[in-house]
């Protein structure tokens, strides 16, 4: 499985439109979902970013073709970071 935490801020699109911030991500977990990408968690936030996306998929390019279409719809940008279990990140660091 591949893990992607995806650190995001409004663009000035997304800022005025705002209120519709939950409506767009519902829209968009659903679609992803149905493509098998699982949204394991999205939050708001405050401070540098506003928000978090937390994705995962049984293939990489899964999870990379979804948030290319988060991005390419304008109202967000990201900040994105492959991420591991702790299983993984063991196995990965191994001798």
């Amino acid at each position: 499985m591949f893990h992607y935490i995806a650190l995001l801020r409004f663009t000035d699109q997304g800022a005025k439109n705002i209120k519709q911030s939950a409506s767009r991500a519902h829209s968009f977990d659903e679609a992803a979902e149905k493509a098998g990408v699982k949204i394991d968690g999205q939050y708001w936030t405050v401070g540098a970013y506003d928000g978090v996306l937390i994705l995962s998929a049984d293939e990489e390019n899964k999870v990379l073709h979804w948030l290319a279409e988060l991005a390419t719809a304008g109202n967000v940008r990201t900040e994105t970071m492959r991420s591991f279990t702790e299983k993984e990140f063991v196995s990965i660091v191994a001798d």
